[in-house]
């Protein structure tokens, strides 16, 4: 199990990123959160087993809707006990 912050630069707001992220996150147990950052970014923390991760970050980047020109990634601690994938900001 791993958790990762990962803040994506692009065209990652108004184009249903949450929302993607959100069903991809369910399609691979993953849990965590996705946000909007004020600057147009957008801020997810996903947690889960590793070839899930990567399975649901090559689809993210694969999804013609999203336009993701760079992804900074950051392995933080675990968050014990957390249950769901959130969208928050809405």
């Amino acid at each position: 199990m791993v958790r990762w912050r990962i803040v994506f630069s692009g065209l990652v707001q108004h184009v249903g990123f949450r929302y993607t992220a959100y069903y991809l996150a369910r399609m691979y147990e993953l849990t965590g959160w996705v946000d909007n950052l004020d600057d147009g970014r957008v801020l997810l923390e996903v947690q889960g087993d590793i070839t899930q991760l990567r399975r649901f970050l090559l689809q993210l980047k694969n999804k013609p809707n999203l336009r993701i020109s760079g992804a900074e990634i950051r392995e933080i601690e675990l968050k014990r006990g957390e249950e769901k994938f959130s969208v928050l900001g809405y």
